[in-house]
């Protein structure tokens, strides 16, 4: 005879991710048990295994959903014509940065970062996340060079040197380091982006 118990229906994909981001930013994925994250959304930690295989892949997937929906707002942003490129360039600043400690989309990639030197999968996937915002912000480039609001440069080199200085003043703001804020950084960003583009060089 036919098992007649109801089947509790699979989570959506995005409520998967959003649980899963929120329990990675408040307790580290150190810290996650699949048993416990299964329990939040009311699934079996098989059927999740099942779906990611493990942890390390739970996480990379979430990241990458993360990134996906900022993703939309980034190029949402810097198609937006009515904005000359230095504002967007600025605006592309303050996307990239976090909204303050404890970001849960930055808590991603800290804990990625992490883990990504022992496992290939991870450095691959963080390759594969980042590598649209690499392309959206050489593309940027190379039309304000082409504007002549920008000097002559490699597009790709400069696209890098702003990535790691945002970067570089990310993670004390998403980890609440003292003396940091987003105020300051956006602030630091931008001044450091300006001298690095500038058309002319101070005498």
């Amino acid at each position: 005879m036919a098992d007649a118990r109801p089947r509790r229906p699979a989570r959506p994909r995005e409520e998967v991710f959003a649980t899963a981001r929120t329990a990675i930013a408040e307790h580290g994925l150190a810290k996650l048990t699949m048993a416990g994250l299964g329990k939040q959304l009311r699934m079996s930690a098989g059927h999740l295994l099942y779906y990611f295989g493990s942890k390390d892949q739970l996480l990379l997937e979430t990241l990458r959903w993360s990134e996906e929906q900022l993703g939309t707002r980034r190029r949402a942003m810097l198609a937006d014509g009515a904005r000359d490129v230095r504002q967007r360039l600025d605006d592309y600043a303050a996307l990239y940065l976090p909204e303050g400690p404890g970001d849960p989309r930055w808590i991603l990639w800290v804990e990625v970062w992490g883990r990504s030197p022992a496992a290939e999968e991870l450095r691959q996937g963080q390759q594969e996340i980042e590598a649209p915002w690499q392309a959206d912000l050489v593309a940027l480039l190379e039309e304000g060079t082409a504007a002549g609001l920008f000097a002559p440069g490699d597009a790709a080199e400069r696209a890098v040197q702003i990535r790691a200085l945002l970067d570089g003043l990310a993670v004390p703001v998403a980890l609440g380091l003292p003396d940091t804020t987003r105020t300051r950084a956006h602030h630091l960003a931008t001044t450091a982006c300006a001298a690095l583009l500038a058309t002319t060089t101070p005498a």
